[in-house]
């Protein structure tokens, strides 16, 4: 069952509130004991005084008389103070000392006697007083009784505890009232959280009004909105890039199929229906592998299968296997540089045979194409340049976005599906890394990085030609600049 936030903080208040009342409670009744005491004890002493005085006087039986007379006057009735006088001479005796157990001691002859229930403890104070006169020496003791304090301090207690309650359930009510007003932005919040849908993607929460403690969670949520939002619209245009690029092979195939079932054809016709349909598959089955490529760094998908790989030998091996390509355009490649850097290789020679089927389209012949290999701070970067025509900064922005084409600045947009520079950016991301592209004085670069290793890193400042080695065993995909 979810819990009330209002009435989870309304009761945590109250039980703070509590633990204060009770502290506090704490101390006055001791405050309160510590002065019952110490006003029962200046009575005592008052008292002790007086009777020592009129003691002290009765010199002879007749002035004795008188003072046992004195001695009962000051006796209340309740018995809440005791006197009582006691000598070697049985005629000089008052009253009777108060006995029983003593509960504790103070210096000046005071003792808490107690004899029988809580309530008849006695404070006593006893003295000697020296013979004077005709008379003998004498000890008196005086007693106070504990029972108004004690009925003080169980009113008081009473009182504490009744205040604590009621104050505790005061703190309940009104904290309940106050958390419900502090948590109407939240309330609002959340209305205007349910309120978005995907046919209102574009709405926002409201941050203008809401407290300092909502701001960073609307701030974040709005965030989050913002990175759906993105992820929906991309996914939209991908659905229809996807359904435009799959149409066009799936058109041709049905228009070849239906003319060749037209009339009766020959064997080589035949063969070359479906010699063309089995380049059209082709096409689509290159589509959908890179689909689910991509698919997969969408979902964050990690480089597996690392091992720390030479990048002047990667892409030695990818130069070596694009030698074909390279002589079919009339261009020559070169690369500087080096680094030992952890990679999976076949990703890593699939990104560099995209970047470099992107730079052999869109290069003139003669031209040279330089690989260059470079460490900055915690990434490697791999970096094709080509001579070309000037692309503009509003077409870099998008070349690595999926099924994307320059057509206007771009030749041979048909003949490839667009995904090319997008896997390089999904394979760069995938090895902790990004992409990069600028046009500058006629040189365009595409380039991609990779997390460093921290084995370290071997630079090689010559410029060595591609060394022979075994093929890259994969397919290019197709570039889209």
């Amino acid at each position: 069952m979810n819990r009330s936030i209002a009435r989870r903080l309304a009761f945590m208040f109250a039980a703070v509130a509590l633990f204060v009342f009770t502290l506090i409670g704490t101390g006055l009744f001791l405050v309160l004991r510590t002065q019952l005491e110490l006003h029962l004890r200046e009575s005592l002493d008052d008292r002790t005084q007086i009777a020592r005085i009129i003691v002290y006087h009765a010199v002879t039986p007749e002035k004795w008389k008188m003072a046992r007379e004195k001695l009962t006057d000051m006796t209340p009735r309740d018995g809440v103070t005791l006197y009582s006088v006691w000598s070697a001479d049985s005629s000089y005796h008052f009253g009777s000392p108060v006995t029983g157990q003593v509960v504790n001691r103070w210096p000046g002859g005071y003792e808490r006697v107690r004899t029988g229930g809580s309530e008849s403890d006695m404070l006593t104070s006893t003295i000697e007083i020296p013979s004077y006169g005709a008379r003998p020496a004498v000890m008196l003791q005086v007693a106070a009784g504990y029972s108004a304090n004690a009925r003080t301090m169980r009113v008081f207690g009473f009182a504490l505890a009744a205040l604590s309650a009621l104050g505790s359930l005061a703190v309940l009510l009104l904290s309940y009232s106050v958390t419900r007003i502090g948590l109407a932005p939240l309330t609002r919040l959340t209305r205007d959280a349910s309120a978005v849908s995907p046919n209102n993607r574009s709405q926002r929460l409201n941050t203008s009004s809401l407290p300092l403690e909502l701001n960073d969670l609307a701030n974040s949520f709005n965030g989050a909105l913002e990175r759906l939002d993105g992820a929906y619209g991309r996914l939209e245009s991908f659905n229809a890039d996807v359904a435009h690029e799959l149409r066009t092979p799936v058109t041709i195939l049905i228009g070849q199929t239906e003319v060749a079932l037209t009339r009766n054809r020959s064997v080589d016709d035949l063969r070359h229906t479906l010699q063309s349909n089995l380049e059209e598959f082709e096409r689509m089955r290159a589509i959908i592998n890179d689909m689910l490529f991509l698919a997969r760094a969408d979902q964050g998908e990690r480089a597996t299968g690392l091992v720390d790989a030479s990048l002047a030998a990667e892409v030695a091996h990818t130069l070596e296997f694009l030698e074909i390509a390279f002589e079919e355009a009339h261009v020559h490649a070169a690369f500087t540089g080096d680094a030992l850097v952890r990679v999976n290789k076949s990703l890593f020679g699939r990104a560099c045979i995209n970047l470099l089927m992107n730079a052999i389209q869109h290069c003139e012949e003669g031209s040279t194409i330089t690989v260059s290999i470079t460490r900055e701070d915690d990434q490697v970067r791999v970096a094709v340049a080509n001579p070309g025509a000037p692309i503009e900064p509003a077409v870099l922005d998008h070349l690595f976005d999926r099924f994307y084409r320059a057509e206007v600045s771009r030749t041979n947009s048909r003949e490839n599906h667009g995904l090319g520079l997008a896997i390089v950016k999904a394979t760069a991301e995938m090895h902790g890394g990004k992409v990069f592209a600028t046009s500058v004085g006629g040189i365009n670069t595409f380039a991609f990085s990779v997390a460093a290793s921290r084995g370290g890193q071997q630079d090689s400042p010559g410029t060595p030609t591609a060394t022979p080695s075994a093929g890259v065993p994969m397919e290019p995909a197709s570039a889209s600049h």
